[in-house]
């Protein structure tokens, strides 16, 4: 047998999700046809966003938050798992990773419909219960129910879902190695096939342009980063980030320029990040070290950004070509 004919071949597939574009990067063996692995990691994503879009008024989370309060709803296994898992982080995190900060985010015109000064008032003045109060989960008979009023929004951990979803069809495909991701948020499977780990960037925290300010080396791992330059609202001169502050009802006022967190799975960083962000740069750090969690800190100083890694990860492994 010749050596070309079981040298790998490289694959780059993408395709649209959630407003943004899904990429996959594999080797496989010549007779690999790419297309049947295109369809299926785009039925992949394309299940997540019909399962927990709030940009879809027939989704799976639309129609839970249009239910009754004590009506119990039959929902999907994953979406009801993605809910388990949020429901895990925000009680962790004290309340810093909320899914039921729905009618905050579109209040403040961070979802379909235009900011309105009325439902920003009335998103600011709402009596807030966390979600991790609110729903209940039976997993036994597959229903989910609210116990007070809330408007679940999955944005903050959707994203990272899908990431994995596009792993695990990989994975079920018998590609073992590779590299996905949405919009920055990655995950990586096994080595390169030369026995490498896979290289990822860390985003600038940039508001006019997308560079990569670090370089990450990963294997079977994932990272996801949230940050104050990328969606955002100007209200009154002021730039605000999409990132909702529960205590609020609003956008952070003072945030950390980014906060990047690798772990097992893309929705557990997802998750993890935006609560970092959240509680901010000294209490984010406190609660990423009693978390275990690698998490690499952004803050801005004037002109000027400082870098302050925490975890095994970031404060043991060198980051390369950081800036």
């Amino acid at each position: 047998m010749s050596k070309m004919s079981t040298e790998l071949v490289r694959h780059a597939l993408n395709g649209p999700t959630m407003a943004t574009r899904w990429s996959a990067l594999f080797f496989a063996r010549p007779h690999c046809d790419p297309e049947p692995v295109r369809a299926a990691l785009q039925a992949a994503v394309d299940e997540v966003d019909a399962q927990m879009s709030t940009w879809k008024p027939d989704s799976d989370l639309m129609r839970l938050n249009a239910a009754a309060i004590g009506a119990w709803v039959a929902v999907p296994d994953r979406l009801r798992q993605v809910l388990r898992l949020g429901l895990e982080i925000g009680r962790a995190s004290g309340g810093a990773f909320d899914i039921g900060m729905g009618d905050a985010v579109a209040a403040w015109g961070f979802g379909p419909i235009a900011a309105t000064a009325d439902g920003i008032r009335a998103a600011m003045m709402a009596e807030r219960v966390p979600a991790h109060q609110a729903l209940e989960i039976d997993d036994a008979s597959g229903l989910v129910r609210k116990t007070a009023p809330i408007a679940l929004d999955l944005n903050g951990i959707a994203k990272g879902y899908g990431v994995d979803r596009l792993a695990e069809t990989l994975a079920a495909l018998g590609l073992e190695a590779g590299l996905v991701g949405i919009d920055g948020e990655m995950r990586a499977l096994g080595l390169r096939p030369d026995g490498q780990a896979w290289t990822v960037a860390v985003e600038a925290p940039d508001l006019d342009r997308r560079a990569p300010r670090s370089i990450l080396a990963l294997q079977d791992a994932a990272v996801a980063t949230s940050g104050d330059y990328r969606h955002w609202v100007e209200v009154q001169g002021r730039r605000l980030p999409h990132v909702m502050d529960p205590r609020r009802g609003a956008p952070l006022r003072a945030t950390l320029a980014s906060v990047t967190v690798v772990a097992r799975t893309c929705a557990e960083a997802d998750a993890w990040a935006t609560a970092l962000m959240v509680k901010g740069s000294g209490d984010g750090r406190e609660m990423a070290r009693r978390e275990n969690l690698s998490a690499l800190f952004i803050d801005r100083e004037g002109d000027h950004l400082r870098q302050t890694p925490v975890g095994r990860l970031f404060e043991t492994d060198p980051i390369l070509g950081a800036a």
